[in-house]
């Protein structure tokens, strides 16, 4: 019986969480992604960073609902979750990712989610600098849809370059990242509804448990 609880309590030990992942992004999805890895047991990242320089407002029903306050910082309140004794370490920095402040991107595992205008330049730098440092890279690649989208993930060079998203990105000369998404975009008829959001955060938060094991060996 002895040796039965010494190998379980190695086994156990080999899942303890590991590794460093870094959201860019905390808007609806952001936040999904976030939580999904804060939930996850026997396993997933120890270190948890999230960058945005939103603040909650009136229309993020999600926050608001879990608690956080109209002009609360989104990371800020992300963090707040982690209370003392909490398994892993969530950190949230309030800014938006420019030019300027590409060195706050880090870890095993970089993703972006962020939205709203012309997103593409920062996601490309943001890309390009993660893997300069040595960091697996994923991003989105549309989340608009109204339930009956499937959400795919695919490497960059083998998705449709149709796809504004994939075409500015393989311009910039982006290679070996991972996109994840519906497809759909802001051009389309669709929406985003939060359900189709909860499994692009599904699949994002598999691809990037996956992206993390492969790093970490």
């Amino acid at each position: 019986m002895a040796v039965i609880l010494l190998e379980i309590s190695e086994l156990e030990g080999k899942k303890a969480p590991r590794g460093e992942v870094t959201l860019v992004g905390a808007g609806r999805l952001g936040l999904r992604t976030a939580l999904n890895l804060m939930q996850i047991h026997r396993g997933g990242p120890e270190r948890i960073n999230v960058i945005d320089g939103q603040r909650v407002s009136a229309d993020d029903l999600i926050f608001r609902l879990m608690g956080a306050t109209p002009g609360e910082y989104k990371v800020k309140f992300i963090e707040s979750l982690a209370t003392p004794g909490f398994s892993r370490t969530v950190r949230g920095i309030p800014e938006y990712i420019d030019q300027d402040n590409l060195h706050l991107l880090g870890g095993d595992v970089v993703c972006v989610e962020i939205a709203g205008g012309d997103t593409l330049p920062v996601t490309a730098e943001i890309i390009k600098y993660a893997q300069k440092r040595g960091s697996a890279t994923i991003s989105t690649m549309g989340v608009f849809g109204i339930g009956e989208e499937e959400v795919n993930a695919i490497s960059i060079e083998e998705a449709d370059p149709g796809n504004p998203i994939v075409e500015y990105l393989l311009d910039e000369g982006v290679t070996d990242h991972l996109l994840v998404g519906t497809g759909k975009l802001i051009r389309d008829w669709e929406p985003v509804t939060p359900y189709v959001l909860d499994r692009v955060s599904e699949v994002m938060t598999a691809e990037i448990l996956k992206l993390l094991r492969r790093k970490l060996g």
